[in-house]
């Protein structure tokens, strides 16, 4: 019985299960990978290599289980398979290593965009600044104006004719007798007129 279009698929058993972590097998291998390229694993294949072909070489014929006088076929056997699941490993990692070195470029390409634009705007904010300074007064600017209008407003009084009075206790009597010796008047509170 075929299954019909309108009807959803029942979820059927599958013998192996689908992996949830997709990544877990590159990991491995990458792992893999990365052990068999560690002086670590040099030394434990010249160790096992070493003591196969000691065993199979010194001990007895009958504890031999591959000898000598057939050129050690299941040694030879054993490292074409090993190489064989080798290569594939190394080469998924090294896949693996490009896929996250070209991810990093690309991080590094559009930091370095950022940085450029920062670099651009700060740039424009210095230009913009150096601009806005030219218009400020100075320090120095400011105090020579003071100094060249205090300058022109000595020069003024001194052709006017008018000398500063020292300001003190003895300069409203001198002011007050001035005025009584012109007019004949004081000054009342009331700002009206008094004769003496």
């Amino acid at each position: 019985m075929s299954d019909r279009l309108d009807t959803p698929r029942t979820n059927r058993r599958r013998l192996f299960p689908r992996r949830r972590n997709k990544d877990a097998f590159g990991k491995a291998a990458e792992a893999i990978a990365t052990f068999m390229g560690t002086p670590r694993f040099l030394l434990y294949m010249t160790l096992f290599c070493g003591t196969w072909l000691a065993w199979n070489s010194l001990a007895p014929e009958s504890l031999q289980f591959d000898p000598r006088a057939l050129n050690f076929t299941l040694l030879t056997l054993m490292l074409s398979l090993q190489a064989s699941y080798a290569a594939p490993l190394i080469l998924l990692a090294q896949d693996r290593q490009t896929d996250r070195d070209r991810v990093t470029a690309e991080q590094d390409r559009q930091r370095a965009e950022r940085n450029l634009a920062d670099t651009e705007f700060l740039a424009r904010e210095m230009a913009s600044l150096r601009l806005a300074l030219n218009d400020v007064a100075t320090r120095d600017f400011v105090r020579s104006e003071l100094r060249s209008l205090l300058e022109e407003l000595q020069a003024e009084r001194e052709v006017h004719g008018l000398d500063e009075q020292p300001a003190g206790p003895g300069t409203e009597h001198r002011s007050e007798s001035t005025y009584r010796g012109v007019s004949g008047t004081t000054p009342t509170d009331g700002g009206g007129e008094s004769r003496t």
